[in-house]
């Protein structure tokens, strides 16, 4: 079977697809778009597509046919169930539309077994898939600051290198699926994290405290993390505005605890911690606030102490 090589990246020569134009999605794909690379969307809702347009980027009517119009795809949706749908979808799927050689690259918080599966129904079409989620929020993917974590062939991921650097830092995680499962982990400290920042400002508020004077205090410390710099002011001004979605919390979590197959280790992972961050971003869902940010966690321990 053949690989992407010789023919380096380039904006003149590799055509771009991009699916998924949602906070994160759009952002990284006008970044795309700025370094000059040509550019096709698909989007569920065209009108979302607009902003994009202006900047130049083409409409496909399907993903099947962005994926003829390109070289290398990707895609940055909600759920698995969107990932599916969207890469595998019998008479839509964009697979189905790639040629030989072209790449699919899945940025999406997705389950590592899927990503598997895509991966070997793509090779099985002579073609390349890299599971590539991402870390860092709506800032990180304005900026170009994400932590993009990728699995699947090394070398594949070697030749992406130059797109992977328009979004962020990518590091190679190991084959098929280990993205996701690296993702996975990510969010769990993430979690961990943001419940620790928002338990600490409740507390630091009630006890009569300066929150940012609190928060200046302790942040070149062992407190101190990108959890804090990314998202401490803005929940000490009550913006919750999404850079991910606190149900994606949810989705991703689960998909570390709530096991009900054993991996292909034949280990299951116990993680408490996860389990009760995943229990309380269901509450803020519960809530009602499911679409705000994840730093809108702090909402739940305040309903917690009547607030």
């Amino acid at each position: 079977m053949g690989t992407p090589y010789p023919n380096p990246i380039s904006p003149s020569q590799t055509r771009i697809g991009w699916i998924g134009i949602g906070v994160m999605g759009a952002a990284m794909a006008s970044r795309i778009l700025s370094a000059g690379y040509s550019l096709t969307i698909y989007a569920r809702t065209p009108s979302k597509a607009h902003p994009l347009q202006s900047q130049g980027a083409q409409l496909a009517d399907s993903p099947f046919q962005l994926a003829q119009l390109s070289d290398v795809v990707f895609t940055m949706v909600g759920h698995p169930s969107d990932v599916r749908s969207n890469v595998l979808d019998p008479e839509t799927g964009l697979l189905w539309g790639l040629r030989p050689n072209s790449v699919s690259v899945d940025m999406t918080s997705s389950d590592p077994a899927l990503a598997r599966e895509i991966f070997n129904a793509a090779r099985a079409k002579d073609c390349w898939t890299v599971d590539a989620p991402v870390s860092g929020g709506d800032i990180g993917a304005r900026e170009g600051k994400l932590a993009i974590l990728a699995g699947g062939d090394a070398s594949v991921v070697e030749w992406l290198a130059p797109l992977f650097d328009v979004l962020g830092k990518v590091t190679y995680v190991g084959p098929a699926g280990s993205g996701q499962n690296c993702k996975i982990a990510n969010q769990i400290v993430v979690g961990g994290n943001l419940l620790g920042l928002s338990e600490g400002l409740v507390f630091a508020q009630r006890a009569g405290l300066d929150v940012r004077q609190f928060m200046e205090a302790v942040r070149g410390g062992a407190a101190g993390s990108m959890v804090m710099e990314l998202f401490g002011e803005r929940i000490i001004g009550r913006d919750f505005r999404p850079g991910g979605f606190a149900e994606y919390m949810v989705k991703d979590l689960g998909m570390g605890v709530d096991v009900v197959e054993e991996n292909e280790e034949g280990r299951v992972a116990v993680l408490p911690g996860a389990a009760l961050c995943k229990q309380l971003f269901s509450a803020m869902v519960a809530n009602g606030d499911g679409k705000l940010g994840g730093q809108g966690l702090i909402t739940v321990i305040e309903r917690l102490n009547g607030k």
